[in-house]
């Protein structure tokens, strides 16, 4: 189990990340330092922190429990997201940048009205807040195996944490500790396959293994929309999915507006791309790896059944002292750094699109900021008791609740940029027509089976495509029903 030194390792992340918080809660002066960095962060370390802010323990141990359970087909994901960068570059960035907004939902009140950018901020809320529930439910799964608390402790003890450095350092501290955050969790990958390998033999005798028993496909062409696994759906309709993150989530806008000009902030969601395919890669390698270590080559037992507790298995049990609390520790990592994230963009959406407004970057909305990062977390601890429920992969959880509300999003940015003279009641109430559309094609995964029955179920990857076109569709049927606007 746990020795003297993995909790040194571990305490000495945790100690070096509030170090890192305090420091920066020296320089934060008003709110667009805390949330903006100054608007000059470097674009390289930008696209470090949004990598960071993409993957966390989800990935960490997600992706592992995935390919462990079935294959690398997921990693097609990549060419949708390469289409994406290009697509957000274009349209997306250039309109941020331009339109001098704090906030990327106050685009839509420019456009539409403030009920849109209401109704905007509000579903973009309740997508973070059921993420933030993700993230503190995954490595809360991996304290509880090492210090046998309940999951309520643990997931508590994320929660504060998260909490306590994000409120002091604000948008400069969550990028540093990102960085650092980052090299810890792909090194802890790494770390992963060569003790895998090292237990098989070789890693050219692992990979061997892996291939011969299915584990490393990574290509499909079928078509078949109730699964992700081919290209159509993860490639081609993904491309809607990942368009709707990065180009209407708020955590990857601030990061946006953090830079010092358009081209830098495409440089840094190029290096991001970039990034996130060599993380797919390496923890869909960990999954096959541990599936050839305890099922084909059995150079352990494997107590456990559930496909999420293997990679954890793997850490408290066979990995040696010291090596495991890095682990522990880069785990840790890759969720402190999409929390912090998480926690800074709901704080800013709070303060600039639900509250009264505020004028002038001062001590008020800094102080608005802080407070709103204490309270979001604690909601997030609530909302991690609730992805606790169901039996399927962490990583599947985590996809169906981003797709549940990005479509809608993307659906509106779209009429934003396009179509901003249809009449705001119509864009409302179309925006909740689609979601009623996708609630159709949805098998629920926190819920128990058989309590609802979708009438064709897809797989998530279509599910912002879906209730993006049925919105756009509603909003320019009921759009005949209302006297048009000016420009």
């Amino acid at each position: 189990m746990f020795s003297l030194w993995d909790w040194i390792v571990v305490a000495v992340y945790f100690a070096a990340m509030a170090g890192i918080g305090a420091y920066f809660s020296r320089k934060n002066r008003n709110f667009k330092d805390f949330m903006f960095g100054g608007g000059n962060m470097p674009w390289f370390a930008v696209g470090i922190s949004l990598i960071a802010t993409s993957v966390s323990a989800n990935t960490f141990l997600g992706n592992p429990a995935d390919s462990y359970a079935n294959d690398m087909r997921l990693l097609m994901l990549n060419f949708g997201s390469l289409a994406a960068i290009v697509i957000v570059g274009t349209f997306f960035i250039p309109r941020y940048r331009a339109s001098g907004i704090k906030s990327a939902y106050e685009l839509l009140e420019i456009r539409f009205s403030k009920p849109v950018r209401t109704l905007a901020a509000s579903l973009y809320s309740c997508h973070l807040l059921l993420r933030m529930g993700m993230l503190i439910y995954a490595p809360s799964l991996v304290l509880m195996k090492i210090t046998g608390v309940p999951f309520w402790a643990a997931a508590i003890s994320m929660g504060l944490f998260a909490m306590l450095y994000t409120s002091l350092g604000g948008i400069k501290a969550a990028t540093t500790t990102d960085i650092i955050q980052f090299c810890i969790f792909f090194g802890g990958g790494l770390l992963c396959i060569y003790f895998c390998a090292k237990g098989v033999g070789s890693f050219g005798k692992t990979w061997e293994l892996a291939q011969a028993a299915g584990k490393t496909r990574w290509l499909d062409f079928t078509f078949n929309p109730a699964s992700e696994r081919n290209f159509f759906s993860a490639a081609i309709v993904y491309i809607v999915f990942e368009v709707a993150i990065r180009g209407c989530d708020q955590q990857f806008v601030q990061r946006y507006l953090s830079t010092k000009s358009v081209r830098t902030a495409n440089y840094s969601s190029i290096t991001s791309s970039l990034l996130g395919i060599c993380v797919g890669i390496v923890f869909f390698t960990v999954g096959a790896f541990l599936y050839v270590y305890f099922q084909v080559a059995h150079v352990e037992a494997l107590p456990v059944t559930k496909v999420n507790e293997v990679l954890p298995y793997f850490i408290i049990h066979v990995l040696p002292p010291g090596v495991k609390g890095l682990l522990v520790a880069a785990i840790m990592a890759a969720d402190m750094g999409a929390l912090s994230s998480v926690l800074t963009a709901l704080s800013n959406t709070t303060v600039v699109d639900l509250l009264p407004r505020t004028p002038g970057d001062g001590e008020i909305n800094l102080r608005n900021a802080r407070k709103w990062v204490l309270l979001w977390g604690l909601l997030g601890m609530a909302a991690s008791f609730v992805c606790a429920l169901g039996n399927i992969s962490i990583l599947s959880k985590a996809l169906f609740f981003t797709s549940l509300f990005s479509g809608p999003l993307l659906g509106l940015f779209l009429m934003a940029f396009f179509r901003p003279k249809l009449h705001p009641t119509a864009v409302i109430v179309a925006t909740f027509g689609g979601m009623a559309v996708l609630m159709l094609f949805l098998k629920i995964p926190v819920l128990p089976a058989g309590l609802w029955k979708p009438v064709y179920e897809v797989s998530w990857p279509w599910n912002p495509l879906i209730s993006m076109t049925a919105s756009i569709t509603m909003a320019h049927v009921l759009n005949l029903f209302f006297r048009n606007r000016p420009r």
